[in-house]
């Protein structure tokens, strides 16, 4: 019996033997398998990366080309606005902020949640999208085109890499004008001075990133008149108001060189100019200079806080930087202006020349020549640019902004200006024989710029809530309609050729 126990043993052992090494050899294939189907998948991998980076690579391609086309088209777009004399328009949205959120007691918190929703957006860098919803009605969502849309998270940096490119055509000869637009407390200010501090209305002196488009462009100004010669440039610079349709001098001073503000009227020259007669132009040689007086004339500057906006600016700010060049020779090119105005550009240099800028010509002139002799052989004229930089008062709905009394007097002042502007602006689209300059001192004071030569850049400013929808879309309206004006092709003040008189 144990033998065969034994042999029993001995068969099953044979069979354990058999069966492990046969699902050991199952294992194995079953593992070479797997390894080639790593193998396998590896390679698809490799090749999925391969194919991943060759698209990545022709999507960067791409993205440059079409980078390279959008620029090209911006400037092409740019030439057809300068030759039809358009209005160039840029439109920024800014953050919603805390302010935003103060609404009156009696709104209940869905309604205030509704308010403070944010509707507007930049849909790319030339497109505002806006979602116009009302109660029981489906939203609908409105676009407009302009040249430029800025987003609420693009810097002051960003917005005047836009507006510099404008500066330079001032020494070419072109005036230039740049206008803030919007509704109150939608960060004209902010966007053409920098943050307003209470009590010191004024430049950001700490964080120089958040100075606006005044200190820019004065900066850029300064720095483009560093390359020219010296003594061939000298720039002066007037700061106005329209307050309660009265145009108020905010450089003028009092007996004892105090400055106040003292009113002005704004008039037509015979060559159907406007201009203020007895308006302070201060002489300045740099940007600190400017920075300095513009800051005295900004102290002055009417505000009144209103349940939108704190610090709200009641007035037009209008500063100034008219350009003086002066250019020497016998053959002066024809210029755009009539035979009046060239007689009146070839003034007595030594009447009309500030001090300095007469010592720095006698100074180059005594190297080569006498006083004498330099009369004799050259001639001096002066041709005259303007960069006007506009803070327009914002537009106000009364039941929202809570005024009364003399505010309430101010804003209808205000609304009734703006509204002045945009008939100008629809009677010069409409190409109307008569244009309404004289119906309000804001648009008689910026006539020159808004009918006449200047390159004018609209810089709309829009808050993004609810809130402030009907507002925002009445500013975009109104930047829409401003694109439509052709005033015909930007004139440039010719520079005379230079040469020696034989």
């Amino acid at each position: 019996r144990l033998k065969q126990d034994l042999k029993s043993l001995h068969s099953f052992a044979l069979e354990l033997s058999k069966e492990f090494r046969r699902q050991s050899k199952t294992c194995l294939y079953q593992v070479l398998a797997a390894v080639q189907g790593v193998q396998l998948q590896n390679e698809a991998m490799q090749m999925f990366q391969i194919k991943a980076f060759d698209l990545e690579q022709s999507l960067q391609e791409v993205t440059e080309r079409y980078e390279k086309e959008k620029q090209k088209r911006r400037a092409l777009h740019n030439s057809l606005v300068e030759l039809r004399g358009n209005i160039r328009v840029h439109c920024r949205i800014r953050p919603l902020l805390p302010f935003d959120n103060a609404v009156g007691h009696s709104i209940s918190q869905d309604r205030q949640r509704n308010l403070t929703e944010k509707v507007a957006y930049a849909a790319d860098d030339e497109t505002v999208l806006v979602k116009c919803s009302r109660p029981g009605h489906a939203s609908i969502n409105k676009t407009f085109q302009f040249e430029r849309v800025y987003n609420d998270s693009e810097s002051q940096d960003a917005v005047f890499a836009d507006v510099a490119p404008l500066l330079t055509s001032l020494l070419d000869g072109y005036n230039v004008c740049i206008m803030a637009y919007g509704q109150t407390g939608s960060g004209k200010t902010y966007t053409m001075l920098g943050p307003q501090v209470e009590g010191n209305f004024a430049f950001p002196t700490g964080d120089e990133s958040e100075l606006g488009i005044i200190p820019r462009a004065t900066q850029e100004v300064f720095r483009l008149i560093s390359e020219k010669p010296p003594g061939s440039y000298w720039v002066e610079v007037s700061v106005v108001e329209v307050y309660n349709n009265e145009i108020f001098d905010l450089l003028a001073k009092d007996s004892y060189g105090k400055v106040f503000s003292i009113k002005r009227d704004v008039v037509t020259t015979r060559e159907g100019k406007s201009d203020v007669p007895l308006l302070t132009h201060e002489t300045v040689e740099n940007a600190s200079e400017f920075l300095h007086i513009v800051k005295k004339g900004l102290q002055l500057r009417a505000r009144h806080p209103t349940l939108v906006h704190a610090h709200s600016s009641r007035s037009h700010l209008v500063v100034t930087l008219t350009i003086t060049t002066v250019v020497f020779g016998d053959n002066f090119g024809t210029s755009w202006e009539d035979e009046q105005t060239s007689q009146r550009l070839n003034k007595d240099v030594s009447s009309t020349f500030p001090l300095k800028t007469r010592d720095s010509l006698s100074a180059s002139s005594s190297r080569t020549s006498s006083p004498v002799q330099f009369e004799a052989t050259e001639k001096i004229k002066q041709v005259k640019t303007r960069l006007q930089l506009v803070d327009l008062a914002g537009s106000e709905c009364v039941g929202m902004s809570g005024v009364t009394g003399a505010a309430l007097r101010e804003t209808s002042f205000i609304n009734r200006s703006l509204s002045a502007l945009a008939d100008v602006l629809g009677a010069i689209a409409e190409q109307r024989s008569h244009i309404p300059y004289r119906n309000s001192k804001l648009t008689h004071l910026l006539q020159d710029s808004v009918g006449g030569d200047a390159k004018l850049l609209l810089m709309l400013c829009i808050s993004p809530g609810q809130k402030y929808l009907t507002e925002s879309m009445q500013s975009l309206g109104f930047g829409a309609r401003a694109r439509q004006v052709q005033k015909g092709q930007v004139r440039r003040r010719t520079f005379p050729v230079s040469s020696k008189a034989k």
